[in-house]
């Protein structure tokens, strides 16, 4: 037997309404969406640029040498690194603190001083032991008061060498006249030392700088070694006690032929506090790279650190130091790392708003849609209340009157069909009060006035 399905059509109007209604709750949620995004957005630091601009040494020097490296491997990862040759340490400070300039790293001497001057500069650690090397002519000597009178190169003005030497000689009351200090760059002082121009250079630098090795193995050239480091030291608290092990250049020809103590401050890296979280992650993921592996003067491991406090350390490098890298970056390329970590940003307040949302919309929905039928209700509570008194034939009659209007204008009610079954549990509580009614009239609608 087949069935009819007969179509309810609801009136234009009704249909236009319940439309709007939508559009509206829609319009509303897409607002508040919105301003989360944008509250988010304001929270979200920019993108990280992919430039920066970092002032090394001088380009025949180490601090250079290590800038090549710096800058193949932030290539590896997108970011272009612009390297700016300098005179040396108390340039490159100078540079970061000049809001002029477009340098955002640099490298630098510790025991230099400047913190106090340098609110804007911070360390991202410390890198590599860089001794001073005393090299010199003529008879041993053992002792700095020894070179008093002696022409001596001390490294350009602007170099970390300079100050570290002056403060060590004016404690041995060498600096005096007939002492010559020559402002003259490592790689010329050493071959005025190996002519007899000089009788003796102080070069700050790693142990693996080429020229370091090339003096250390020249025939008539001395090292210095500091007996009484543990004084220095306790003078000047940025340098450490170093041990050049014999033989520690070349074994086969015992260079140097014996033990050798230096004194060392430290290359560090600075940047300005302004400089990107992310970069300052991948700086110092490069600097575990190019320095982490240990040298002839550091156990693997002891590099890079938070080891001078000269300026203070950046929050970026207590927690790379103490923690590592963060997780994206253990995993990820940089640019996925940086893009997965501002999204994920953005998200958070986004979802917070979308989540409650996706609940709570639903529900005011359908408070929407049954709120038309509350009114009616409200009608119809109203007969049933009147039921409770004496009434008149005619009073029950209009009763029934109303009962009918209430009905027909509920079935023009918009109401979508998942909540089609308030409609109809609706029109059954008519019913249930038009049988009342009806009982009270009796079995006709002839009934006299009970009054």
């Amino acid at each position: 037997m087949s069935r009819s399905l007969r179509r309810i059509r609801v009136p234009d109007l009704a249909l236009l309404r319940l439309r709007r209604e939508i559009r509206i709750a829609i319009a509303l949620a897409a607002v508040v969406m919105i301003a989360a995004f944008a509250v988010a957005l304001h929270f979200v630091q920019p993108a990280p640029p992919g430039r920066i601009v970092m002032s090394t040494g001088r380009t025949d020097g180490d601090y250079h040498r290590y800038g090549l490296e710096y800058r193949k491997i932030l290539a590896q990862q997108g970011v272009e690194l612009e390297l700016v040759s300098s005179e040396g340490a108390l340039e490159n400070i100078g540079r970061l603190m000049d809001p002029a300039t477009r340098v955002d790293v640099a490298f630098f001497q510790s025991g230099t001083g400047f913190a106090a001057n340098a609110p804007n500069v911070v360390s991202l650690g410390t890198l590599y032991y860089e001794p001073l090397w005393v090299f010199y002519r003529g008879a041993p000597i053992t002792e700095l008061h020894e070179l008093h009178g002696k022409r001596i190169a001390l490294g350009p003005e602007q170099s970390g060498t300079r100050p570290l030497a002056l403060q060590l000689l004016a404690v041995n009351s060498a600096v005096l006249p007939p002492t010559e200090l020559l402002p003259i760059p490592g790689e010329q002082a050493a071959g005025m030392l190996e002519s007899g121009e000089l009788d003796a250079l102080f070069h700050v630098a790693p142990a693996e700088s080429p020229l370091v090795q090339q003096l250390i193995a020249t025939k008539g050239v001395r090292l210095l070694s500091f007996d009484r480091a543990d004084a220095y030291i306790r003078r000047f608290p940025y340098l450490t006690r170093v041990t050049l092990p014999r033989g520690v250049f070349d074994l086969v020809g015992n260079v140097p032929p014996r033990e050798v103590v230096l004194l060392s401050p430290t290359a560090n890296l600075l940047a300005r506090d302004s400089l990107h979280p992310a970069l300052a992650y991948l700086l110092m993921r490069a600097a575990s790279t190019l320095h982490g592996e240990g040298s002839l003067l550091s156990a693997r491991g002891d590099f890079p650190a938070l080891r001078d406090a000269d300026f203070p350390y950046s929050e970026q490098a207590k927690r790379y130091y103490k923690s590592g890298p963060p997780l994206l970056q253990r995993y990820l390329p940089y640019w996925a790392s940086v893009l997965v970590d501002r999204l994920w940003v953005m998200a958070l307040p986004f979802l917070a708003v979308v989540v409650p949302l996706s609940r709570l919309l639903p529900q005011l929905y359908a408070w929407r849609v049954r709120s038309r039928l509350y009114r009616w209700y409200g009608r119809l509570k109203e007969i049933e209340l009147e039921l409770e008194d004496r009434r008149t034939t005619e009073e029950l009659e209009g009763m029934l009157q109303r009962l009918d209007e209430i009905e027909l204008a509920v079935s023009h009610i918009p109401m979508p069909l998942a909540y089609s079954e308030n409609l109809y549990s609706f029109r059954g509580n008519i019913d249930l009060v038009r049988g009342r009614v009806r009982k009270r009239l009796g079995d006709g609608r002839g009934v006299t006035d009970e009054a």
